[in-house]
């Protein structure tokens, strides 16, 4: 891998204070965007699975709700998919962009994820939110005249402001941007330092925005939690069964989920997403009927964490772990879009809502352990993961952080064993089928930062050949 270290000052100062100022105008446009997106999507939320069951005369959502909202969710992501774009990249593929972005490809990006994420499916809001910062970010580009190197830049910036509206701030957007492009060498300083001014100014905006309208978006904190006062050594050892079980079940999560894509050609795009839906909804209707509570089952999970580490039935947990995973494979894999992220976070905190269950574990060390290792998991991310629980449980879980660390470690390393032994037992390929074959399910880049293949996506500096053995040998 290309040595960093040095290397950015190759730049011109002038180019990087530019960049920077564009980085800036660009949190502007992306944080009105994402808090546009997360606001429609909190309003068509409520009005589906509250307003309307209230409008029926009823006290929760009736059967036939949560059997046709997954449903019609499907149906009208077949729809937004036939737009310009696809709706964006599959799930599947994690928070990498399969193509530059394009403001064209804007409207199917978001109606897309509009039929996807307030219908009840099992995914988050992420991706789609990256893209569109994306495309604001690309959209600057055009605007500007810049060159391809620089418009990598100001699209990467535009990612980053949309991805710190959702992950409480410009710091975790920061860390995803650079664990998810420490391969791009001499590029990740110049990359990151525009991304992450425009990640601030976009969060500040975002914070101001949610004060005023009284629509939060930006608070990652979950409320009410206990102070967690020690480490205890038991809760190291669920750490580490919690990141070992993580990393499995999003292996197999993303195995159900791959299999299922590959069905698309032979049974076809809408019925594919209608049996999605369905799926979707009698799992939520199986949970119901066990005792648990169907919307745990929908959605991405993040705002039903409090009501799971609360319940002291291990039955219950079991229910809504076991529903929760099958449909999020089934969100995966049948053609809807959104993010991987959140219901990986929420599988993880149902294996540590055990411990609350069977060692009056705290509640606080149970999120920060199921967060880290959750997110690990399906990111293959170690850093960011670990901040993101910090952000999560607050100042009460200051001291869970470590335990947080062990969870994190523990999805990795069982990843990379994982990796290594599916690698080592397949046939002979060569190394970049192999690689593909195995890749993490989440990066924090999109495409025009390492385009595959790409004969400039490992140049030594900016501006520099990327190959110049005679200068070399002189």
């Amino acid at each position: 891998m290309p040595q960093t270290g040095g290397e950015p000052a190759s730049v011109p100062p002038r180019d990087l204070v530019r960049l920077t100022a564009l980085g800036a105008l660009v949190g502007l446009p992306a944080g009105l965007v994402a808090f546009a997106f997360i606001g429609v999507v909190h309003e068509l939320e409520t009005w589906l699975w509250v307003d309307l069951p209230a409008r029926l005369g009823a006290d929760a959502p009736p059967w036939y709700l949560v059997l046709g909202l997954p449903v019609l969710g499907g149906f009208l992501a077949y729809l937004a998919r036939m737009l310009p774009g696809d709706g964006g990249e599959p799930p599947i593929h994690g928070l990498s962009m399969g193509e530059t972005p394009r403001p064209r490809h804007a409207w199917g990006v978001a109606l897309a994820a509009l039929a996807t994420l307030p219908f009840g499916i099992v995914l988050g809001p992420e991706a789609p939110l990256i893209a569109l910062g994306a495309i604001v970010g690309t959209w600057v580009t055009s605007w500007a005249r810049l060159d391809r190197r620089a418009g990598v830049v100001v699209a990467t910036a535009g990612s980053g402001a949309a991805m710190s509206t959702l992950f409480g701030g410009p710091l975790v957007a920061g860390l995803m941007l650079l664990e998810g492009g420490v391969g791009a060498g001499a590029l990740v300083i110049p990359l990151l330092v525009p991304a992450l001014v425009s990640a601030a100014v976009a969060y500040t905006l975002v914070t101001g925005l949610g004060t005023w309208t009284g629509l939060s978006v930006a608070g990652l904190a979950l409320p009410g939690l206990p102070v967690y006062e020690t480490v205890l050594l038991r809760d190291l050892l669920v750490a580490l069964l919690v990141g070992m079980l993580a990393a499995v079940v999003a292996r197999l999560v993303r195995h159900a989920a791959t299999t299922l894509a590959g069905l698309e050609p032979r049974l076809g795009r809408a019925p594919l997403l209608l049996a999605g839906g369905l799926a979707v909804g009698v799992l939520a209707l199986v949970a119901r009927a066990l005792g648990a509570d169907s919307q745990a089952v929908l959605f991405s999970g993040q705002s039903a964490i409090p009501e799971l580490v609360a319940s002291r039935s291990a039955l219950v947990v079991l229910v809504v772990l076991v529903a929760k995973v099958l449909g999020y494979a089934v969100s995966l894999g049948a053609g809807f879009r959104g993010g991987p992220i959140f219901p990986a976070i929420f599988m993880g905190v149902a294996f540590a809502s055990f411990g609350i269950v069977a060692f009056d574990m705290s509640p606080t060390v149970a999120i920060a352990i199921g967060a880290g290792a959750g997110m690990t998991a399906m990111t293959r991310m170690v850093v960011a993961p670990v901040l993101f629980a910090a952000l999560l449980v607050g100042r009460p879980g200051l001291d869970a952080v470590p335990v947080a660390v062990v969870a994190t470690a523990a999805a990795w390393l069982t990843s990379a064993v994982l990796d290594h032994r599916e690698l080592h037992g397949r046939r002979p390929v060569d190394a970049d089928e192999a690689a593909t074959a195995i890749a993490p399910a989440g990066t924090a880049l999109p495409a025009p930062v390492l385009p595959p293949h790409a004969p400039d996506a490992v140049a030594p500096e900016p501006g520099a050949p990327v190959d110049r053995p005679d200068e070399e040998r002189g």
